[in-house]
């Protein structure tokens, strides 16, 4: 008993903090994927689980207008959309490939759902995002997710530039009050000045108050601050409530009411793989700049697996799919989320939104919410490269360009596969105009021909243009120690240019072959010695051409 009384008095006297501390030490410690002591990595501190969950909190309510505007651009129920970010967000947060990533419902994928929806309905919309978690599942497991190295940092930059924008356009339309018509009209007078001024206020808040204290994040904090004002002083602005009610149940398992007959494939495939397809070079290309911001790797695969994981569900759960969000992943970032725990966190708010406290959050001012995310445009639009437009080569520059162009007029993902077309068409013109050759003629009167350069379909009729069958002596030797022969239609080039000499009386040979080089032109039957003792440029290995193996004709 004296004990007890000890104890309690003991704890009476504790401030509120040391109490939250110690709390958050023990749920610490009951996490699953926190660290221990003396691991390598940093476990988590009450302090950092502090910061996740705040990170967590402000991109859940950053989420809701997001996903509520989406559903509506699909052309589906606001629940639809919130039951995505519920689901999408959560499994992905859990099991993705790269922490601090957020997740959900988002713009680019609903552009293109909303003629699946009026068309055949919303049973087939379900059934596609299914089909398209499949397909993404498969894309993880066959490693297709590597390819996204092939994106070129000025198509990256492009991308970023246009999001920026595509997410400042999207903010424009909060400032649209429904007319007497029903036509949305833009505000003007007293109402827009009131807007302008309370998103101001609170882009204000966010960057002033890292300045001030980074106890809780900036964002949340000028959410809180401007939704306090408006809800004390009674303004009369737009709120979230007026989007549409959030309020709802927990999303229940539904399978798909659609015939299962071959004429439902031949609907939903089309659109199951354009919204694959989108969702993950969206993801990915959020991936890596998500790396580049928090230092931290990740694997693309995996992220490919979690997309695909949580559509499937969500397809099964009366969700519309989603893919990464890079807008709410900056505002996690900035708001020092780096764990899984901030991902997982945003998820389980969102879905308290939905069950306990959708009459609240519904009292919250988009005003505020444009201010976050109009403050996550300037931190995401890539301002350097403003400035090295002139310093990057011309080409480089017209990619990036290109791509913001794309991105805003069109698609993420169009403008993703467009910037690298050009961009690999770019490459291939500079490397097919550089193939040249240094030519002497050797002790024993052979003439050879030291190559530079690619030899590739664009450089091919460069390379046949480098000899002279007719001057040349009755042996010839090409040396490809400094190039390399990548295709077909290099195979093509050897071979018609064998066949010049051949007419002549002459021999051609080649040398210094590469292993895979080797490999190309043995597999084709047009080394008439097949010997692969010159793999790596140790010995001299003179290759006599087989002419006939591959044709001549068109």
């Amino acid at each position: 008993m004296l004990y007890q009384a000890h104890t309690s008095r003991a704890l009476l006297k504790m401030d509120s903090h040391h109490v939250v501390k110690l709390t958050l030490a023990a749920f610490a410690a009951r996490l699953p994927f926190s660290v221990r002591k003396g691991a390598v990595q940093r476990p988590f501190t009450p302090s950092r689980i502090k910061t996740e969950l705040l990170s967590g909190l402000t991109v859940a309510l950053a989420l809701v207008p997001e996903a509520v505007a989406f559903s509506f651009v699909a052309g589906v129920h606001p629940l639809v959309g919130l039951y995505a970010a519920f689901i999408v967000g959560l499994i992905t947060a859990a099991i993705g490939g790269r922490a601090g990533m957020i997740s959900g419902a988002t713009g680019a994928l609903a552009v293109v759902m909303v003629a699946l929806v009026a068309s055949h309905g919303i049973e087939y919309l379900f059934a596609t995002v299914v089909l398209m978690g499949v397909l993404q599942i498969l894309a993880g497991v066959f490693h297709l997710g590597k390819f996204i190295r092939l994106v070129p940092h000025p198509v990256m930059l492009g991308f970023v530039n246009g999001l920026a924008i595509v997410i400042f356009l999207a903010q424009l339309t909060q400032f649209q009050v429904p007319g007497p018509d029903g036509i949305k009209v833009w505000m003007s007078g007293l109402p827009l000045i009131t807007m302008l001024g309370l998103a101001a206020l609170t882009m204000a808040i966010i960057w002033i108050t890292p300045k001030i204290t980074t106890v809780f994040p900036a964002p949340l904090a000028g959410i809180v601050v401007v939704a306090g004002i408006v809800i004390f002083f009674g303004i009369d602005v737009p709120r979230v409530g007026d989007l549409a009610s959030i309020e709802g149940g927990l999303p229940l398992f539904h399978i798909p009411m659609v015939p299962l007959s071959l004429e439902t494939l031949k609907v939903i495939v089309p659109y199951a793989m354009i919204l694959a397809a989108i969702g993950l070079i969206e993801s990915l290309l959020t991936l890596n700049l998500v790396g580049e911001i928090t230092g931290k790797g990740g694997g693309a695969s995996r992220e490919c697996v979690a997309q695909g994981i949580a559509n499937t569900v969500t397809g099964f759960f009366g969700g519309m799919g989603g893919c990464a969000m890079i807008g709410q992943s900056m505002i996690n970032v900035k708001s020092g989320g780096r764990t899984r725990l901030s991902g997982i966190s945003a998820a389980l708010f969102l879905l308290i939104f939905i069950l306990f406290a959708s009459s609240l959050i519904e009292q919250i001012p988009l005003a505020a919410l444009v201010g976050v995310m109009l403050m996550v445009v300037i931190g995401t639009f890539a301002w350097q490269s403003l400035r090295i437009l002139r310093r990057i080569p011309l080409s480089d520059a017209m990619v990036m360009v290109l791509v913001t162009v794309v991105t805003v007029i069109s698609d993420l993902a169009i403008a993703v596969v467009v910037g690298v077309i050009v961009s690999a068409l770019v490459f291939a013109w500079s490397n097919a105009t550089h193939i040249h050759a240094k030519a002497h003629v050797s002790p024993e009167g052979a003439r050879i021909y030291q190559i530079e350069g690619l030899l590739f379909f664009g450089s091919a009729d460069g390379f046949a243009e480098i000899f002279s069958p007719e001057t040349d002596p009755e042996l010839v030797i090409v040396d490809f120690i400094n190039s390399r022969v990548v295709d077909q239609s290099a195979l093509q080039a050897i071979e018609a240019l064998a066949m010049k000499y051949e007419a002549l009386g002459k021999n051609l040979q080649i040398r210094h072959l590469s292993r895979d080089c080797h490999q190309l032109l043995n597999r084709a039957g047009q080394l008439m010695v097949d010997s692969d003792d010159d793999p790596s440029y140790g010995l001299v290995v003179d290759y006599s051409i087989q002419t006939g193996k591959l044709g001549s004709g068109h």
